[in-house]
């Protein structure tokens, strides 16, 4: 079973810097932690990225979602975050480095899609 992600969830870029979570709907909460739904993984802002040099450079941002979006559930029209997120970010190589959800930060609630 897959986790809803809310703000608290620790989401980082394959480099292991970590995601800044900005939720745009505040009224669903996890144990009081407003949840993500769909676009709110997008454009945020990734911190302390090592993954850095003369050609290289670090993960700033998340990109586009490739998959993390439940099927069925939905807050306020917006599709809820799931625990198998996955998105690109700007990050180099470009178009190969993702941020995923490392740690929910809740196992109260679940759904399978």
């Amino acid at each position: 079973m897959m986790r809803w992600i809310h703000r608290d969830s620790v989401i980082t870029c394959d480099h292991d810097g970590r995601v800044e979570n900005r939720p745009s709907r505040q009224w669903v909460t996890v144990t009081g932690v407003p949840v993500l739904v769909d676009d709110d993984p997008q454009g945020r802002t990734i911190v302390a990225c090592p993954n850095y040099g003369p050609t290289i450079k670090p993960c700033t941002q998340t990109l586009t979602v490739r998959v993390g979006y439940s099927v069925w559930v939905r807050v306020d029209g917006h599709r809820v975050v799931l625990s198998h997120l996955e998105g690109f970010t700007n990050g180099t190589p470009p178009g190969l480095v993702t941020h995923t959800v490392r740690d929910p930060a809740q196992g109260f609630l679940g759904a399978d899609r």
